[in-house]
């Protein structure tokens, strides 16, 4: 079965940064997307980002893109987000996602197949 687990979140002040990683097995690697999504009590999720595993190509949300850089090591079949110039809005759990049929921005939009167990980002001010 489909595993993802999240790891590297804690605690920063705001222009900090921090790097989480998510290390997949139980599935093609290179078949999926891999990507990240959070959510902060009382609101919705938020896609922040995906990476294709098969050609790299990349999407990010607009509230992140500048600041976080997805990349995937696939011989580890692990995807990084590498998380810079952190802001209070940024605090959530952060998950990783997996979803064999994704593409252009929807998959953000929209949601992914397939969700490991979060891991706590809070910026403080």
């Amino acid at each position: 079965d489909v595993q993802l687990q999240a790891s590297g979140g804690g605690l920063v002040q705001a222009g900090g940064s921090l790097r989480l990683s998510c290390a997949a097995s139980g599935f093609t690697f290179d078949d999926y997307a891999i990507g990240w999504f959070r959510q902060a009590p009382g609101k919705e999720r938020e896609g922040v980002s995906y990476i294709s595993s098969s050609d790299g190509t990349t999407y990010y949300a607009d509230s992140v893109k500048g600041r976080f850089t997805i990349s995937s090591d696939n011989a580890k079949n692990t995807v990084y987000l590498q998380m810079n110039s952190l802001k209070p809005e940024d605090t959530a759990v952060y998950y990783c996602t997996a979803d064999p049929n994704c593409s252009g921005y929807g998959c953000l939009y929209y949601g992914m197949d397939s969700w490991g167990k979060g891991t706590q980002v809070t910026v403080s001010s």
